[in-house]
Order: structure tokens, then C-alpha cells, then sequence
């Protein structure tokens, strides 16, 4: 009889079938709240004709599903670290489902701004339990890259977005394109079925007997008997305390990618809602407009996958601070008259440092917190950054009602890109000054 170490046997275990279950499930759930997600701006100019709305209306209007997102990814990340990752995960999935799929019968402004709010509850609180999750059972060597990978789901939701809205808008109107959402309620009994619960809930619930099975799956070259103990760093311990988020010297960088998180989701929310528009209003047709969304998402994917291969193979916090430097500039340049290659260029420049940074930030944030406080870490971090995803339509909506020429609003969109990089450079002199440990020494997971 040997003690098994559960973090020994993930970190070292090769990539295998089981790894690309999860990964695939996860990246489906995350495909689905990317679709919800960007769903405002695919519609926007057709509500705000239908509805007669001043931009500063549609930005308020987009901003519901943000403040759902704050709440929810407050209460059901915290939630989690005591109740279990697959049941707040599937809470989440229903409750997004379901408010998307009756936002389709929407008759007005107020009861469209409802049932967003109550779709954001739910996908703001799967984001940061999704997140947690594939770290959780992702091989050290690849931690960043597969969970980069995994929430790319959240891009190609966008894109399937996008690409739905050019072909449905015109032919069967918005409401079609909430309808959609049925289609991943069918999918949750499997999604329940495959779906595999955090091995550290279960250690902290004394469920060992499943805990060995799932680990046994992870490793299957490792013998694991039926008698042998296992352990786990950090899958004990106050699992949903806040103030842990502030101990060990965790302090400073727990503001600085909350400031990161702030910024960047400012950006990527400003741009999703408002991109559509304003190349709307700078001439382009509407399904011109949407194939810029889908560039954006495009260059979103290409951002994630190669900033999670960069975060393996150097320091990840440096390469997030160099992406922010990259977004400001892009977005900056997107303002200025240019060829239509050169903008589409420009636009999937910009969703690779914007979008793609975001999931990598997530990344980022999975491996500084331990196991027990994981899912409240994400969960705060996605909170607090919630309030620059409220903050991007409205600043999109205030910029266009005092019609700003088109240079001025996508250099307000730049400006956090730039106050984001300051703050992962001092995330990553901080992790270096860490008399506790380095960032990578800092995942306990």
C-alpha cells in the first residue's frame, strides 16, 4: 500500500483520451456561452431599428447580460469550491440555456434586458468553473496550451455567431437566432453523463473510491490499487474564503489581474457590441459588419492557442503583457482609413490580443491560485472584471451619441489595452519577487 499523490499523477501524466474527453466537453459548454455571448452584437443594429434605440439605450441594453455575469460569476464560482464543479456547471448551462431560448419571444426593450440579465447569471458563472476544471485535469508540460486550446469553444461560439447571423438575420429575423439555444438543452444529459467532477472535490468529500477511478483514467499506466490513500496539497482547507485570496503574498497580484481582467473584458466587450456598428456607420453593409465579428473570433482562436504555447514554453504573465501592448496598438490603428485586407488583418490582430489574451488570462489565474480557493480566484477575478464588460457597451453607446469621428472611438477602446500591461508586468515582477514561490510552483494543481 502507497500514498498517492494527485497532483503528481496529473501533472506528469501523459496526454490520452481521457484528457480530450474532458477538454472536448468543455470546449462544447464553452462554444454554447459564446454563442450567447455574442449574440447582442450579431442583432444590435436590427433591434436598435426595430426599437427605435439611441446608442446610449443599446449600450445600457447590452450591459444587462454583463451585470448577470458579475453576479453569477461571484456567487457560482465561490459556490462551487463547496458544492462540487459539475453541479454548478450544469446549474449555469440550464440557466443560460433557457434565458436565451425565451429571449428569442421577447416583445420589448425591458423584457429583452431581463431575460439577458438572467442568461448572464448563468454564463458568467460556468466561465470560471469550465476554466477550473481543465486545469485541473491538464498534464503540467501543457497546462496553459490545452486550457487556451479548450476555450477556444468561447471564440468559435462567436464565430457560429456571426456566421448565423449573416444567413438568418435577413431570412428570418433576430428572434430566430435566440431559438437556437434549444439546441444545447438537448445536449445536457450528456453533457452531464461524460462530464467528470473535480478530483479534489471529491478528495475533500472523502469520495476516494472515485477519485482512484478518475485517476486511474488520467494515468492508466500507473497501478492504483483499491487500498492505497490518497492525498492532495490544497484539497483542504477554507475552499470558498475571499480573504484567501489575499494571503501568502497573493495580495498585490490578486489586484493587478483583477485590473487586467477589468481592462481586457472592457475591450472585448466594446469591440463585440459596438464592431458591427460603427463599420456600419463608417459605410459597410450589414453583412460586411458581421464578417468583421468573425474575423474578430477568428483571430481570437489563433491568439489563444499560440499565447498558451508561448505561456508553456516562457513565462506566461510576460506574454500577456506583450498581447496587451499588441492590442492597443492594433485597435488603435483600426480607426485610421485602410485597404480591406489590412483592416481584416487589423481585426483578427485585435481579437487575438483581446479575446485571446482573455481566455489566457484565465489560464493565468488557474495556475496562481491553489486547488481549494481556485474556483473562488476565477470566479472573483472574472467578477471584478465583469464590470469592464459593463462598462464597454455603455462607453460604446456614450462615445457614438456625441458622434466622435471613428478614430477617437477605437482609441478609447485602446487605452486599457495599455493600463492592462502595466499591471501584468507588475503581476510578473511581483511572482519573481515571491519569497513564497514563482508562478508556476504556485498552481497546486
Amino acid at each position: 500500500m502507497r500514498n498517492i499523490d494527485v497532483h503528481e499523477v496529473i501533472d506528469n501524466a501523459r496526454f490520452n483520451r481521457y484528457h480530450w474527453m474532458v477538454m472536448f466537453w468543455c470546449a462544447l459548454l464553452l462554444i454554447f456561452d459564446g454563442y450567447d455571448l455574442f449574440i447582442y452584437g450579431v442583432v444590435l443594429p436590427v433591434i436598435m431599428q426595430e426599437w427605435g434605440l439611441t446608442p446610449l439605450q443599446a449600450g445600457a441594453l447590452g450591459s444587462y447580460a454583463l451585470f448577470g455575469m458579475m453576479f453569477g460569476a461571484l456567487a457560482f464560482g465561490t459556490l462551487a469550491d463547496k458544492i462540487g464543479r459539475k453541479k454548478g456547471i450544469a446549474v449555469c448551462f440550464l440557466l443560460f440555456s433557457s434565458a436565451t431560448l425565451v429571449n428569442g419571444f421577447a416583445s420589448n426593450p425591458t423584457e429583452f434586458g431581463i431575460c439577458r440579465f438572467i442568461a448572464g447569471l448563468g454564463c458568467g458563472g460556468l466561465m470560471p468553473n469550465v476554466v477550473a476544471l481543465m486545469n485541473e485535469y491538464a498534464p503540467k508540460k501543457l497546462r496553459s496550451t490545452l486550457v487556451a486550446v479548450m476555450f477556444s469553444g468561447y471564440s468559435v461560439g462567436g464565430m457560429l455567431s456571426a456566421g448565423l447571423g449573416i444567413y438568418m438575420l435577413p431570412r428570418f429575423g433576430w428572434e430566430a437566432m435566440f431559438f437556437v439555444a434549444a439546441v444545447p438543452l438537448l445536449l445536457l444529459p450528456l453533457i452531464l453523463w461524460f462530464l467528470p467532477e473535480s478530483v479534489g472535490f471529491l478528495v475533500r468529500e472523502g469520495r476516494t473510491e472515485q477519485a482512484r477511478g478518475i485517476l486511474r483514467r488520467v494515468d492508466p499506466s500507473r497501478a492504483i490499487g483499491d487500498a492505497d490513500p490518497i492525498s492532495m496539497v490544497g484539497a483542504k482547507g477554507n475552499a470558498a474564503s475571499v480573504l484567501e485570496l489575499f494571503r501568502e503574498g497573493r495580495a498585490l497580484r490578486t489586484l493587478m489581474i483583477w485590473l487586467a481582467f477589468f481592462c481586457c473584458l472592457l475591450m472585448v466587450y466594446a469591440l463585440s457590441s459596438w464592431l458591427p456598428k460603427l463599420m456600419a456607420n463608417a459605410g459597410y453593409s450589414l453583412g460586411s459588419s458581421l464578417s468583421f465579428l468573425l474575423a474578430l473570433n477568428v483571430g481570437a482562436v489563433f491568439g489563444a492557442i499560440g499565447g498558451g504555447l508561448l505561456g508553456d514554453r516562457m513565462n506566461l504573465p510576460r506574454v500577456l503583457a506583450v498581447f496587451f501592448v499588441v492590442a492597443a496598438v492594433s485597435i488603435s490603428l483600426l480607426g485610421i482609413k485602410s485597404p480591406t485586407p489590412v483592416l481584416y488583418l487589423l481585426i483578427g490582430v485585435a481579437g487575438a490580443t483581446t479575446i485571446g489574451t482573455q481566455i489566457l488570462l484565465y489560464a493565468c489565474a488557474a495556475q496562481f491560485y491553489g486547488l481549494s480557493i481556485r474556483s473562488t480566484g476565477l470566479g472573483w477575478a472574472s467578477g471584478i472584471g465583469r464590470n469592464g464588460a459593463i462598462v464597454g457597451p455603455l462607453l460604446g453607446g456614450a462615445l457614438l451619441g456625441i458622434n466622435l469621428p471613428l478614430q477617437l472611438n477605437f482609441l478609447a477602446f485602446a487605452i486599457p489595452g495599455a493600463i492592462a500591461a502595466i499591471a501584468m508586468s507588475v503581476f510578473a515582477i511581483s511572482s519573481q519577487r515571491s519569497s513564497a514561490a514563482p508562478l508556476p510552483a504556485a498552481t497546486a494543481s
